[in-house]
């Protein structure tokens, strides 16, 4: 019998073990424009009051953690930056686990070449090992050009998210997705995506607070990345409809979360 989505319910909650630790998406779930979402402060203050393990995640690339610490305070919710984890930091990470002190050249902005100079790396043009592309408000056609050229020479190609578009005041924005697809049409090479929906950047959070798959619960917006990331990582997923995904959403996808929340407050009871 096919089950159609809907909003859990409090006994379906309630028979739900309690996570142990968190991995949360920021856009969508906690904020929306710079605005906190219903729910939000409560969810961060349970956490930290329990002193529960957490790490907030986002595919976004551009700004730094200290960056979006201050955004978040701006919003509403403390949040310091080490519990911040970018596609931008996962892409370094990973990157140093390859190529300790590697040379690269990065189309991107200062949230992803602030990670590779902390984690060692060299920006250059000249023969760099890697071509790593990020998002940014403003591709350059010349950057663009040499990223392709230097893919052909040899260079291995990066991404550090999948996202073809972007949000803005405006509408949506072509995102780093979007960039990886035209490269890869004018050099027959893929990138490796280091973001959401792949499991490394999931992993990497859950080692960084010391956090087991098993007992770790991921709240999200979207079912492409957030969900699809959390069920092949082995986590509780979660997901809320504030963001990207709305009920009927759910129905389009071969795979469906552990439980369906209105907004994020309805996961505060789950912390214990």
């Amino acid at each position: 019998m096919r089950i159609t989505p809907h909003l859990s319910t409090p006994d379906e909650l309630a028979a739900l073990p309690r996570p142990s630790a968190w991995l949360c998406d920021m856009d969508g779930v906690l904020v929306h424009e710079n605005l906190a979402l219903p729910g939000a402060v409560e969810f961060i203050a349970a956490l930290e009051d329990t002193s529960t393990p957490y790490l907030v995640l986002t595919n976004n690339s551009i700004f730094t953690r200290r960056d979006l610490s201050v955004r978040l305070r701006n919003s509403g919710l403390t949040i310091p930056e080490e519990k911040i984890w970018t596609s931008a930091v996962a892409t370094a990470d990973f990157l140093a686990s390859q190529r300790p002190g590697g040379s690269a050249f990065v189309i991107g902005e200062a949230g992803l070449i602030t990670a590779l100079h902390q984690e060692g790396f060299v920006m250059t043009e000249t023969d760099p090992e890697f071509v790593i592309l990020g998002e940014t408000r403003n591709y350059s056609f010349d950057a663009i050009t040499r990223a392709i050229r230097l893919i052909e020479g040899g260079a291995t190609f990066i991404a550090t998210n999948p996202d073809v578009t972007g949000p803005s005041a405006d509408g949506a924005l072509p995102a780093t997705g979007a960039v990886a697809a035209m490269i890869t049409a004018a050099t027959d090479r893929e990138p490796y995506f280091v973001g959401k929906p792949n499991p490394i950047m999931i992993r990497a959070g859950l080692n960084r607070i010391d956090a087991h798959s098993e007992t770790t619960a991921f709240v999200g917006d979207r079912m492409d990345t957030d969900m699809r990331a959390g069920l092949e990582a082995g986590l509780q997923t979660h997901l809320v409809l504030t963001g990207s995904t709305t009920l009927a959403d759910v129905t389009t996808y071969p795979f469906r979360p552990i439980a369906i929340h209105e907004g994020i407050g309805g996961l505060v009871p789950l912390i214990s």
